[in-house]
């Protein structure tokens, strides 16, 4: 798995230009390989099979708002709110790379995204995408922890994203996921932990998507007070543009944070409202 790690330490920036609206109704299939399964790089908080294109840049700002469970307190979460700026660059059609900050315990990462099989007609039934992500956290403190070292602030992910467009409105996903982080609050969770991500979108129009993602945690420690992320979300796009709006019971929006730290209980109406905007340069 080193290997694949490597690949995280070559972070690239290069602008190039493109438009959304050549892709807003490809929905058929490109020299037979199905297109457009996905419009944005994630489905809500899970990333999607979704790719950037060879020499495409895409910034994403991603906000987050506090939850709406305090009402009028905090305005329904808008004095609590994190925002998340990346970078997902295309060094080839099917090999992206991207870097981030979240002011979310002040996380950076820097991810890879590629693309192993192409679903096709009348050939392989699905497309598959491996990510993988270096984690670093940097709002540890070395005052709360006197023997804090670099090594502590880090994590990792690693993610096989698999989808299936069954036809021009329905796309569906598994994502299996390790993730692992150097340190964990709970003294009875597992540094390395294990989550199984069930996703989809479905087409509400010819620029309206509705999306879902929900993930299970498979190892969580029984004393944890995290909950499973579900998340439901719509996108909508526009030249240029695709604009995500969601509701979700996690506020990190990095993976090791929305599957191990989601605060929120629906049940309780405690979650929170966001949104993704992206550009393609």
């Amino acid at each position: 798995m080193k290997s694949i790690y490597l690949l995280l330490l070559f972070p690239i920036l290069i602008f190039s230009q493109d438009d959304l609206l050549s892709e807003i109704d490809s929905d058929s299939l490109v020299n037979q390989y199905a297109t457009a399964a996905f419009k944005g790089l994630k489905i809500v908080n899970f990333e999607s099979t979704k790719l950037v294109a060879k020499k495409e840049l895409t910034f994403i700002v991603s906000h987050r708002f506090g939850t709406v469970k305090n009402g009028i307190d905090d305005f329904f979460g808008l004095d609590n709110a994190v925002t998340r700026l990346q970078f997902v660059y295309g060094i080839s059609d099917g090999f992206n790379i991207g870097v981030s900050r979240s002011s979310y315990l002040k996380i950076y990462d820097i991810t890879t995204k590629y693309r192993i099989f192409h679903q096709k007609e009348n050939g392989f039934p699905f497309t598959i995408v491996g990510f993988n992500a270096l984690v670093i956290n940097t709002a540890l403190d070395k005052v709360d922890l006197p023997l804090l070292e670099f090594k502590n602030r880090l994590g990792y992910t690693a993610q096989v994203l698999i989808s299936r467009k069954f036809n021009s409105d329905l796309t569906l996903q598994l994502a299996p996921t390790f993730f692992h982080d150097n340190f964990v609050s709970i003294d009875e969770q597992d540094n390395s932990q294990f989550a199984l991500g069930l996703g989809g979108r479905h087409k509400l129009g010819k620029r309206w998507s509705i999306n879902l993602d929900y993930g299970l945690h498979l190892n969580r420690a029984e004393t944890s007070p995290y909950k499973n992320p579900l998340s439901i979300g719509f996108d909508l796009e526009t030249g240029g543009h695709v604009f995500q709006l969601h509701f979700s019971n996690a506020q990190a929006m990095n993976t090791n944070g929305f599957l191990g730290q989601a605060e929120g209980d629906w049940g309780d109406g405690d979650f929170y409202f966001g949104f993704n905007l992206s550009r393609r340069f």
